[in-house]
């Protein structure tokens, strides 16, 4: 089959023959693919013009929505996806973490953008900022959408997860993508996308593809404009250095090569279970997708005591790896990508056998399961020792991207330390022990190398992701070698394709921007109490400003009495004078909030449907029995759940003594019933 691109809302095939795809089990023809034709100009507009248009239309939660329909159509024809993905050498479990590990990004982000972003089509990033002495005139950091397309350049080894990993925060954030997949394996990218597009989930314009080379795209490319690249640092470098991405600061992220290192504990000796456990780890990092992952461990730093037992260890457990036919469920590893994948795999080897040794496979007579080792792109899983490697540099340097990886001993913590920095910067490092204290000087003095580090002991090691798996949750990427940028991380992966922009302005005009009522601005008289009013009613600035209540001595010693927390501040008058705090007995910080909520809360049956919380509670000073206090209540923000019957809303709460100080501030969290829901439970 000849490979289509999508372009403006059209599949469409490539001018020519194109180039030739095999499979890499047996080196039969694929599929074919080119690009040749395309308008790479006319894409970028219609994603501008037409895409960022329609995504910015839907607040964030419309977006999380459209995320989590799109995953659970992609999980209802999965077959399809799997059934290809074993031409590309991968066994089902290689299979699983490339398509079910994507759309699983998918699905936490929409949960994510659910729950931490605003239904709203305006990100508020952090509190306002006071910039005067009165309070008039105020700062706010907002994120909104760029108003450009996302190009997502991808690697061949995970042709689902590579994809939807950039993909998830990308159309979160409200931005459109032209997706380009690594030739080799494109035909399986092909695949989902047409899903994609066919479940009808997505708006317009929001998504394209690209399968072959981007021709002049790069010409046409401005400063809203993002490219998101993973792949080798060479090819990363060449494009960061185009003059278009220079001339307008178009933004680029990048991950690419990445030596990265897992430690062993100088505790972790034979016959403990993190011994065990480290030869696991790497055996799974060495071999899982035919070692061509990003995060697989390239470097394995071992104490130089117990240097011979990881090595013998690691034999016997490569030794017993299973090659052949990824689709047979008797084999542990399938091939790698391409016979050319195989051929650079090869040659870098001979590059690292000038400084170390080959201990452990390298042969080409090995055996194959229910394959052809000439027609098929497998290779022997192989391990290799570098007796001085604080004096090497090939194997710091050189990334056999496939089942390889070299073991270096250290004497010290500070050698251990030294070989993970001497990799020039990694996507994760790993570090196996049981003790607490080595576990600390290992990851704080080699953090600053490493994107992500994972320390795994008997503990955690039931639950632990392991070494080599980046979560939506945690970033992805790394400095130096590994590119410098940085993916997912939860909401941050979103902002990455948003433009953060600071604006001044008085209290009102700003929350009226980003919908978030601010200190100092204007307080709304709503007639009756805020908590007899349904969601939709509520307006933003709707305010209770309460009677006042006396604190006596009497409701102190009650409070503690009743609740038992009889600590000195409330209950010793002389040791409450000592305090340099206290003038003597306080009222206890909870019975200022109890009181607080007995002045403000409206009690009856109402479309307030509970209270979930209370944030950022500070107490700014003591309340002293025969002070009284009073409440200003005011809706800060609102957040519809749709299809719920409910919406949160946020109170900002300030509590004042006689003299107007505030002896305390908070947000109270409820859930308020919709119109239509309140008509139904009211009835």
């Amino acid at each position: 089959m000849k490979l289509q691109n999508f372009a403006e809302n059209t599949w469409i095939a490539g001018s020519d023959d194109g180039k030739e795809l095999n499979s890499a089990v047996d080196g039969r023809p694929i599929a074919t693919i080119t690009s040749n034709g395309i308008d790479f100009a006319a894409m970028l507009d219609y994603a501008r013009r037409v895409g960022g248009a329609n995504l910015r239309k839907y607040t964030f939660h419309d977006r999380a929505f459209m995320l989590k329909d799109l995953a659970k159509y992609l999980l209802d024809n999965k077959k399809a996806f799997y059934q290809l993905s074993t031409e590309t050498g991968a066994t089902k479990s290689d299979s699983w973490v490339d398509i079910d590990g994507g759309i699983s990004t998918l699905f936490v982000y929409s949960g994510k953008g659910r729950r931490e972003m605003p239904n709203d089509k305006v990100y508020l990033d952090g509190p306002p900022e006071a910039l005067s002495r009165e309070g008039t005139f105020v700062g706010q950091h907002i994120c909104t959408p760029r108003h450009g397309a996302a190009v997502h350049i991808n690697a061949y080894n995970f042709p689902c997860w590579g994809m939807l990993e950039k993909l998830a925060p990308c159309l979160l954030a409200g931005v459109p993508a032209i997706i380009k997949p690594a030739s080799s394996t494109a035909y399986l990218t092909e695949l989902m996308v047409r899903s994609m597009i066919e479940s009808g989930v997505l708006p317009e314009g929001a998504v394209q593809l690209v399968c072959g080379g981007v021709g002049d795209l790069f010409e046409h490319l401005t400063c809203q404009d993002m490219v998101a690249f993973t792949g080798s640092k060479g090819t990363a470098e060449m494009l960061q250095q185009h003059p278009r991405v220079v001339s307008e600061s178009v933004h680029f992220t990048a991950e690419t090569d990445s030596l990265n290192a897992s430690i062993l504990g100088p505790d972790a000796v034979p016959g403990t279970p993190e011994f065990d456990l480290f030869i696991k780890e790497v055996t799974r990092e060495m071999t899982s997708k035919a070692g061509q992952k990003c995060t697989a461990i390239r470097r394995i730093i071992a104490p130089a005591n117990v240097s011979a037992d990881v090595v013998r260890a690691l034999s016997t457990a490569l030794g017993q790896i299973r090659i052949g036919h990824p689709g047979n469920k008797d084999v542990d590893m399938g091939a790698l990508a391409s016979h050319g994948q195989r051929d650079e795999v090869r040659s870098r080897i001979a590059d690292l056998s000038a400084e170390a040794e080959v201990v452990f496979g390298n042969r080409e007579d090995f055996e194959v399961t229910d394959a052809d080792a000439v027609k098929g792109a497998f290779f022997m899983p192989t391990l290799l020792l570098c007796d001085r490697p604080l004096t090497a540099s090939a194997v710091h340097s050189v990334e056999a991207f496939g089942p390889v990886s070299t073991v270096l001993p250290y004497e010290n913590l500070d050698e251990a330390i030294e070989l993970a920095r001497l990799g020039g910067g990694s996507l994760a490092g790993s570090v196996i022990t049981n003790d607490n204290d080595v576990a600390r000087e290992l990851v704080l003095g080699s953090a600053a190398w490493h994107g992500r580090m994972v320390v795994i002991n008997r503990h955690c090691a039931v639950e632990s992701t392991g070494h080599g798996s980046p979560l939506p949750h945690l970033v992805h990427g790394g400095p130096g070698r590994a590119g410098g940028g940085e993916e997912l991380g939860g909401i941050r992966g979103a902002l990455h394709y948003m433009q953060r922009t600071a604006i001044q302005g008085s209290p009102e005009m700003i929350a009226a921007i980003g919908n978030r009522w601010i200190r100092g601005g204007r307080e709304i008289d709503p007639g009756v109490h805020p908590f007899r009013k349904t969601f939709e009613q509520l307006e933003i600035g709707d305010t209770v400003n309460t009677a006042s209540r006396e604190i006596s001595l009497d409701d102190i010693d009650h409070f503690a009495n009743f609740t038992g927390d009889t600590f000195y501040a409330h209950t010793d008058e002389e040791a409450a004078k000592k305090n340099p705090f206290f003038d003597g007995r306080v009222a206890h910080g909870y019975l200022i909030v109890s009181f607080a909520a007995g002045l403000f809360v409206d009690p009856d049956f109402g479309p307030v449907l509970a209270n979930y919380g209370v944030d950022d509670l500070r107490f700014a000073q003591p309340v002293n029995y025969g002070d009284t206090i009073k409440v200003r209540l005011t809706c800060k923000q609102k957040t519809l759940r749709a299809g719920s019957g409910y919406g949160e809303v946020r109170w900002d709460t300030e509590v004042t003594n006689q003299d107007d100080e505030i002896v305390a501030s908070y947000d109270v969290l409820t859930m308020v019933a919709t119109t239509e829901e309140w008509e139904k439970v009211s009835a």
